[in-house]
């Protein structure tokens, strides 16, 4: 019996050279070769687009009808093709009610834990609270007041402000004449009315009974305690007329010492996306946003006169008029520097004045005098970001705000009674502000600590619990969080969450692509990822993945080998096969695998310049007090484990002090004690792999400035002369030479609804972005779409001879991605290709020689012989006298090092600590440090 496959025939998606390919079903197949040869293409644009239309094609044409209709690949025929599963490098979701917890659903679970099994406890004495039914109040009041009068009452106010004459006014309307207010009971009429702003209890005298052997009435009784109920929320208050002594029942949760009650716990009381759990300051954010002061006054020394508060810096506005009435008010200069101006004068411009000002008819040139408030240039930027309808002023009213932990639930983004039910005294928010590895321990010691009850109820929870904790342990996430926002993880964790969540979901028959999930993770965890993609083939799934790392290549059951080279050049099946067969081949994947190709370790570390940065006491996130040390002129690579804090120390520390202080910025910095050597460094750069652009308009050639010398070409040449266009004539972001239906984009989004939405083509210009007339212009027989349409090598040769030109196009050419092509949309290309082409961006400006790099994992994407050109790169910008600071994993960036910083020893709080900090040859002698074994195995 033939094997089962999924058959793939004449795929010719992007540059895919019309190719037929057989690929298992069932197994771990890799896809590896040079960045840019097709494998996104073959993987996502060919394979995933097919299962995405077929499951489209599965509706019924009543639901059909309202989804604009998917084009279909650019493909023959696929067969064998299971439902499809694409898991990306893409952040989960940008929501800030989206978190680890939520994303795998362990939150949920909690949810129903705490709902089933917690205690409560009163947040006013702390003690465990108590509820009852009406059989057993009846019967404690009979027993427990049995001779005794007693007053039976419903609380209806308890520790609120308010005047409350309304209340008492229906309190009249039901029949009840007396109340208990403040602990004492008086009569109550139609205009009885308390102080407004003062704390008060308010309870309903019900009934008065003696409680007689034998002589009173037990139907009366219970006719009372029921119409306490009614009136009190569930609740009733027991006063003995003797002893004056009070206590509280209720059917609810109640504190018998306070009289606070809370209603029986639902999932929903733990849930912040729900009204009935949220804290109802924050909304359930567990952040506020507030006005930043740094940002809106960057520099005190200047004044206000001077442009040191953007916002009034125009002397002739009605704003700055204000202020200085209010300067003369409380006589201070706005000539004075910001710093000098007293407190007073300072709260009352930013927060404003509780007088009124008086504006003179004078200044304002009417025939009387004004009387006015003024709110604060602070409180005017919150009611400009709240309540403005134009999205233009939030933004710009954003621009000032910063997020600060919500002081009502203190970032727990609960209600307070959501906090005071506990299991083994941890509440729900102590839980999700555990990593992983700590919660595992603690589920796993849970058992000793509940009640029988509590273990029957528990036992399936915690069972799904603690088999989803242990795919997020397997894929290396043990250091997250489950309070952990899910856009605040990197594009690998992402991946990897979603993956941990597919292991979870156990479905079989799926067809699982992924896009190199190895990204970010150190060597230590890539074998329990692989692990985990085993486990989820062997339940009866296909997974194929986009892979460069060795040892993912080397466990793949079949490796699919694209190439042989980049763009136009690759596009074709260079090997598919196993892993014996690969190693038989000639092809430049198994070449580097075999090691007949490899980076080598250099025979010389370049010494630096002498010089260092010092920074001290970094104590951000999870920095024990860590003192860093930086060798100029040298490549430094940053390396630990995930989660051990090498972006907290260089791109949320390191890289935003030496940015404010070069350019009078306000960036975010967290904590630390000094830093030195900074006269050194005149020029800071962090290329990192956020998108160079959104939208399809974006591309290589608008983002390192090329395109602006090309429109400039074109606008010059006789016949644009003649016709009169100028250099907006060639843009696609401006009216007049770009397609009007598409706005020069080239393609239009069709909205999908609850699937992601599509660009297809602009069926007006075909994706040619401008219109008919544009387009006659011609350059050496070229259009101004044709040169978009070149591959930055094609356009490099074309330009050779207009230097401002060739110069930017063949810095991209040179750092690997001349297979791109100028148009090439943004929102098509990798991380990997996005921080390359800044790279060479950074690369065709004017270099002082005294500039620092700060790259993060710039080897995303990157075949091994991508990376060697790479590394090429970032050595020539050393040679010329810049640093270089790489955070990294991958063996073949750091056994090319000069300077090695180590941090860890573990992840999360277990890590934060320097291991080491030095050259590349003591840190192979480094005992402590995992990294230095794996680098020790790669270079023997």
């Amino acid at each position: 019996m033939s094997e089962e496959v999924i058959s793939i025939y004449g795929a010719k998606s992007n540059n895919l050279k019309n190719i037929d390919l057989k690929i298992p079903r069932d197994r771990l197949v890799v896809i590896t070769g040079l960045s840019g040869s097709g494998k996104s293409s073959l993987a996502f644009d060919t394979l995933y687009a097919e299962g995405q239309r077929r499951y489209i094609e599965t509706f019924s044409a009543y639901a059909r009808q309202f989804l604009s209709k998917l084009e279909r690949p650019d493909v023959d025929k696929i067969e064998g093709l299971s439902p499809v599963i694409s898991i990306e490098q893409k952040t989960v979701n940008k929501s800030p009610r989206s978190t680890v917890g939520t994303t795998t659903e362990i939150y949920d679970f909690l949810r129903l834990l705490y709902s089933r099994c917690s205690e409560a406890y009163s947040y006013v004495s702390n003690k465990k609270m108590v509820s009852y039914t009406t059989k057993q109040i009846l019967e404690l009041v009979e027993s427990v007041y049995k001779g005794k009068k007693i007053i039976l009452l419903a609380p209806v106010v308890k520790s609120r402000k308010g005047n409350y004459q309304d209340l008492f006014q229906q309190i009249i309307k039901k029949g009840f004449t007396q109340c208990r207010i403040d602990g004492k009971i008086c009569d109550i009429n139609n205009n009885t009315s308390l102080e407004r702003y003062k704390n008060h209890d308010i309870e309903i005298v019900i009934d008065k009974l003696y409680l007689k052997k034998g002589n009173f009435s037990k139907k009366r009784l219970k006719d009372s305690v029921e119409t306490c109920f009614f009136h009190g929320n569930d609740s009733i208050l027991i006063i003995d007329n003797d002893s004056n002594d009070a206590r509280y029942f209720s059917l609810n949760l109640m504190c018998e010492e306070s009289g606070i009650s809370y209603e029986l716990p639902e999932p929903n009381n733990f849930s912040f996306n729900s009204p009935r759990g949220a804290c109802k300051k924050c909304k359930g954010i567990g952040v506020l946003k507030e006005v930043d002061l740094k940002k809106l006054i960057p520099d005190d020394s200047l004044s206000i006169d001077n442009g040191g508060i953007e916002l009034i810096s125009n002397k002739k506005s009605w704003v700055y008029k204000q202020v200085k009435l209010i300067s003369k008010k409380l006589n201070f200069s706005l000539s004075d520097p910001i710093k000098n101006i007293p407190k007073s004068g300072m709260n009352a411009i930013l927060y404003g004045l509780k007088d009124e000002l008086i504006v003179e008819n004078k200044s304002i040139g009417v025939n009387i005098d004004y009387s006015i408030s003024f709110e604060g240039i602070c409180n005017f930027i919150t009611e400009q970001y709240k309540n403005n309808e134009s999205t233009r002023l939030k933004r710009w009213a954003s621009n000032f705000f910063r997020d600060v932990k919500c002081d009502s639930c203190n970032g727990s983004r609960l209600k307070k009674e959501s906090l005071y039910f506990k299991i083994d005294n941890k509440n729900i928010n102590d839980i999700v502000n555990l990593e992983i590895k700590e919660l595992q321990k603690w589920f796993i010691g849970l058992p000793k600590k509940l009640n029988k009850k509590q273990l029957i109820i528990s036992n399936e929870i915690v069972k799904e619990i603690n088999e989803r904790l242990a795919f997020l342990e397997n894929v290396g996430l043990s250091y997250l969080t489950l309070n952990r926002t899910s856009k605040s993880l990197s594009g690998g964790e992402s991946q990897r969450i979603r993956l941990a969540s597919q292991i979870g979901s156990q479905l079989t028959g799926v067809l699982y692509i992924l896009d190199e999930p190895s990204i970010g993770l150190h060597q230590s965890d890539n074998k329990r990822l692989i692990n985990s993609l085993i486990n989820l083939k062997d339940i009866g799934n296909s997974i194929i993945v986009v892979e460069h790392d060795r040892d993912m290549i080397l466990n793949a059951d079949h490796i699919i080998d694209i190439g042989p080279f980049a763009g136009k050049e690759g596009g074709e099946i260079i090997f598919s096969g196993t892993k014996k067969e690969l190693l038989k081949s000639k092809s430049l994947t198994a070449e580097y695998i075999n090691n007949k190709l490899k980076i080598d370790k250099p025979e010389k570390i370049r010494p630096g310049n002498g010089k260092f940065i010092e920074l001290i006491g970094c104590t951000g996130n999870n920095l024990k007090n860590v003192d860093l040390k930086i060798a100029l002129n040298t490549l430094t690579v940053v390396t630990g484990v995930s989660g051990s804090g090498k972006s907290t120390l260089i791109n949320e520390t390191l890289f935003p002090i030496i940015h404010n202080k070069i350019y009078k910025a306000e960036k975010n910095i967290h904590g630390y004690k000094k830093i030195d050597g900074l006269e050194s460094i005149d020029k800071i750069v962090n290329i990192n792999q956020s998108p160079i652009g959104r939208t399809p308009r974006s591309n290589p050639a608008t983002y390192c400035g090329v395109f602006s010398e090309i429109r400039n070409l074109f606008s010059k040449l006789n016949e644009s002369i003649i016709r009169g266009y100028k250099a907006g004539r060639f843009s696609f972001n401006v009216s007049g030479g770009r397609c009007e239906e598409c706005k020069g984009a080239g393609l239009k989004l069709i909205e999908m609804n609850f699937l992601p939405d599509v660009f297809v083509e602009c069926e007006v210009c075909m994706s040619k972005r401008f219109n008919r007339e544009t387009l006659e212009i011609k350059y050496k027989g070229k259009s101004i779409n044709d040169v978009l349409e070149m591959s930055i090598n094609e356009a490099t040769e074309f330009f050779e001879h207009i230097p401002k030109i060739y110069r930017k196009l063949k810095t991209i050419k040179d750092v690997g991605l001349g297979y791109l092509t100028l148009g090439q949309q943004s929102t098509t290309l990798s991380g990997g290709e996005a921080q390359r082409i800044k790279l060479a961006t950074e690369l065709s400006k004017r270099d002082t020689g005294n500039t620092l790099y700060v790259l993060d994992e710039p080897t995303t994407g990157l075949h091994f012989e991508d990376i060697r050109i790479l590394l090429s790169v970032i050595e020539s910008l050393i040679s010329k006298g810049n640093t270089v600071i790489i955070i990294e994993h991958n063996m073949d960036v750091i056994k090319r090092a000069d300077y090695i910083v180590d941090l860890g020893p573990e992840g999360g709080k277990n890590g934060g600590k320097i291991l080491f900090q030095g050259n590349i040859n003591d840190f192979l002698k480094c005992k402590k440090s995992s990294t230095a074994s794996f680098l020790k195995k790669e270079l023997t």
